[in-house]
């Protein structure tokens, strides 16, 4: 069975996580998932696959006799989506010979434009999938899901020699709890990789520094008409701090190695307000200085409208793990190999997010992320290429051959 196939099933599947839930998973839907996997791990012959409590599936594929030796290399991708345009069924739509220019999403009024996305025309003559307009395709991450577990299948049916491959599907990754409850003991692996980035080839060692910083603020109300001097309107402080940041700072105007600002939520009256923010930053320092800023704004306007107007706190989210990668950089010399073994172009890019490997990373198990074949990821213009996800499928089968050797 190819990629593809694969994923249109699992796409189907509905699995948002939920970012206010206090459960472990985060949603149970993504038991259904998790299910379906382990039975179709045990079908190809993975004798041990199983679902844990948290919705965490796990399973080993044992080396080659007489290659027991060999680095035992992980793989692991996310089941969950984001929760946006995903509170209906999600219906796949294949546009088989693309033809590389705008194309209509179903009869959603929404169009997969060259103008918005223009890497379209380099996927002309590709067989294209994207969602009809109205949901989410989930590519992000079921697209990895199902590169892995085709590799697997064909480990086994070609039989092709390899070390121990252990291989693990996370829940809640999009709500950053991908790693809460993984065993890193119990996985097993020496090392691993994440299949959830973008384009096929693409290789991913160096994250953004992450942290989520939120404002307080308590204004003063009394009547507008005799509030002279008294009246402090938290909302109006609110627009104040955001004016204190460099207005050129945030996702919209940034790429590649740059940080940002990013306001994710706002609401408030006059007598309260609250501010939330995501912080960004791919250097250590850069990132420092960022999060002294916003201390800085909280200092300077209860100075000015007085001790208590202001409350930020900051919530560190997760860390750059090129740090970790620095001191195993075979995984990424030897993934850039297995590119050009598949006849894929190597492309090291850096994350601007974050993934489980992130954490992982920290936790003992460095885990660099590779691309799956996907693009827009966590909207209705999400689209991937059956061709891409054929390269990606290779890459992974390249990189266990390598380490076989």
């Amino acid at each position: 069975m190819r990629a593809y196939e694969r994923f249109l099933t699992y796409a189907a599947i509905r699995t948002p996580s939920d970012e206010n839930s206090t459960t472990s998973p985060s949603s149970k839907c993504q038991f259904e998932l998790a299910d379906l996997l382990k039975d179709e791990m045990l079908a190809i012959g993975i004798a041990d696959a199983h679902v844990t409590e948290y919705c965490y599936v796990y399973g080993t594929i044992p080396a080659t006799p007489g290659l027991e030796s060999k680095p035992k290399i992980g793989f692991i991708a996310h089941m969950d989506t984001v929760s946006d345009y995903c509170d209906h069924d999600i219906k796949p739509i294949v546009h088989e010979n693309y033809y590389g220019g705008d194309l209509a999403l179903g009869t959603s009024g929404r169009t997969l434009s060259v103008k918005d996305f223009p890497h379209l025309p380099s996927l002309k003559g590709r067989t294209l999938i994207t969602t009809d307009g109205t949901t989410v395709l989930g590519a992000d991450d079921k697209a990895g899901i199902a590169e892995i577990m085709t590799m697997a299948e064909r480990l086994i049916k070609e039989n092709i020699p390899h070390g121990t491959i252990c291989i693990a599907f996370t829940p809640d990754e999009e709500v950053g709890a991908g790693t809460a409850h993984f065993d890193v003991e119990k996985f097993g692996a020496d090392f691993a990789y994440t299949l959830d980035g973008d384009s096929e080839g693409e290789i991913q060692y160096e994250n953004f520094n992450a942290c989520k910083a939120d404002f307080e603020i308590t204004g003063f109300g009394v009547h507008p008409g005799s509030s002279k001097d008294t009246m402090i309107n938290a909302c109006l402080v609110a627009m104040e701090i955001n004016q204190m940041l460099p207005g050129c700072e945030t996702p919209r105007g940034t790429e590649d190695y740059e940080g940002f600002f990013h306001l994710t939520n706002m609401s408030g009256d006059v007598t309260s307000a609250e501010l939330h923010y995501i912080i960004r930053d791919h250097d250590k320092d850069y990132f420092e200085m960022r999060k002294n800023t916003l201390r800085l704004i909280e200092k300077d306007l209860n100075a000015k409208w007085g001790e208590g107007t202001v409350k930020l706190t900051i919530t560190e989210q997760y860390k750059n793990m090129s740090e970790i990668i620095a001191g195993c950089m075979h995984l990424i010399e030897n993934a850039k190999q297995a590119c050009v073994n598949a006849n894929v172009a190597p492309q090291i890019l850096p994350i601007r997010g974050g993934t489980d490997g992130c954490q992982l990373s920290f936790k003992g198990l460095p885990c660099p992320n590779l691309g799956t074949g996907g693009h827009a990821y966590h909207g209705p213009y999400e689209h991937i290429t059956v061709e891409g996800m054929d390269q990606a499928t290779d890459i992974v089968l390249e990189l266990v051959k390598i380490y076989a050797k």
